[in-house]
């Protein structure tokens, strides 16, 4: 459980599918006093196919909706989980937040690509294959998110948010 403090939390879980993200991200949410899990996969998917947006207005549209939902739990005191995909908006998600008194801790997960083919055949999920594989190569070459990278292969969720909430490295510093 957290400490006492006026500082509100938050933890930003990244990662290829089929790395133990959403499991990972529930948990911490679970460990966290006062603290929501902002699934960042719903607020895509509320942008539905038919609406005339490009992939990178959703992709936009749906980080200025995580953001201002951030913002608002983080001004009521809570604490906040966010599970969704960093690709390069970490700096900007920051800098955004730089007027709250918020402690930010960044985790990338991965795993090897077998662990994933194989995470990603037992969920019916085979079809994003190809996406995670890619992810996970862009994500783990990124040099900003070497410190914040977590191998989930042999590890169960819970030591992985167990490991997110204690060791010092996955904290953002502004």
């Amino acid at each position: 459980m957290t400490k006492e403090t006026n500082l509100s939390l938050l933890y930003l879980i990244s990662g290829p599918l089929g790395v133990g993200k959403s499991t990972t991200a529930k948990m911490l949410a679970e460990r966290v006093e006062r603290c929501v899990l902002i699934e960042g996969d719903l607020l895509l998917h509320m942008l539905h196919h038919e609406l005339p947006l490009s992939w990178d207005e959703r992709l936009s549209l749906t980080w200025k909706n995580l953001l201002a939902l951030t913002q608002n739990m983080l001004r009521q005191g809570l604490n906040v989980v966010i599970d969704f995909v960093v690709e390069d908006e970490l700096e900007w998600f920051c800098e955004q937040l730089s007027d709250l008194d918020v402690s930010i801790k960044y985790a990338v997960l991965h795993a090897d690509k077998e662990k994933i083919a194989e995470r990603l055949t037992t969920r019916g999920d085979i079809d994003s294959l190809e996406r995670s594989l890619f992810l996970l190569d862009k994500l783990v070459s990124m040099p900003q998110n070497r410190q914040f990278l977590y191998d989930t292969a042999l590890k169960r969720p819970e030591d992985t948010a167990e490991a997110i909430l204690l060791e010092p490295r996955f904290q953002v510093l502004s």
